[in-house]
C-alpha cells in the first residue's frame, strides 16, 4: 500500500482584503513541520497550477479560502463539496486568469482525466474584499480567525494520517 498523499491549497487574492484568507492560513501553516507526503502550497489565484497539482490524485485535498455565506465575518466553515456536481459536468471549462473558483478547478481536473478522493474546504466568512482599487491585508476579525483555521486544517491532516496508518496496521 502506498503512502497517503495530502494537498493543502491556499486560495485567494492578496490585493482584495479578506480574499487573502487562504494565503494567510497557508503562511501560518508553513511555520509548522509537515511530513513529506503533505504538500502545502499558496496557489493564490493560479487555478491552472492548482488543477495540475490535483492531477497527482491526492487522498485528501484541503482548499482554504474566503467563503461568503451570509454569516458574521470571521465565521469558519468546514465544507465537503458535493462532487457529484463535478461528476455530472459536461462541456468546456474556462478558468479566469485573475480569480479562482474551486468548483471550476475541480471541473477542469475532471476534464483532464484526474480524479479526487476526498476534497474539503476550510472557509472563512469575509468582512470585506476592499474598494474597487483593492485592499492589502485582512480585516481584524478575519485575521483573528487565521490561527483557528490553521488548527482545523492541522486536525484534518492528522485525522487522515491516523486513518491511513490504521488501515496499514
Amino acid at each position: 500500500m502506498s503512502e497517503v498523499s495530502i494537498l493543502i491549497a491556499g486560495i485567494g487574492n492578496i490585493f482584495l482584503g479578506d480574499d487573502a484568507f487562504g494565503c494567510e492560513v497557508v503562511k501560518e501553516l508553513s511555520r509548522r513541520e509537515w511530513p513529506k507526503n503533505v504538500r502545502l502550497v499558496d496557489f493564490g489565484i493560479r487555478g491552472f497550477d492548482l488543477a495540475y497539482a490535483m492531477l497527482d490524485e491526492h487522498d485528501l485535498t484541503i482548499f482554504v479560502d474566503a467563503v461568503p455565506r451570509g454569516n458574521a465575518p470571521g465565521t469558519l466553515y468546514t465544507i465537503e463539496p458535493d462532487l457529484s456536481d463535478v461528476e455530472s459536468f459536461e462541456g468546456n471549462v474556462t478558468l479566469e486568469t485573475h480569480g479562482m473558483n474551486p468548483m471550476k478547478v475541480l471541473q477542469m481536473v475532471k476534464t483532464m482525466g484526474g480524479r479526487f478522493k476526498k476534497v474539503l474546504l476550510i472557509g472563512c466568512e469575509p468582512e470585506t474584499f476592499g474598494p474597487e482599487e483593492g485592499l492589502f491585508g485582512l480585516s481584524a476579525v478575519v485575521q483573528a480567525a487565521v490561527p483557528e483555521a490553521a488548527k482545523i486544517v492541522e486536525s484534518l491532516v492528522n485525522k487522515q494520517l491516523e486513518q491511513s496508518f490504521e488501515m496499514i496496521a
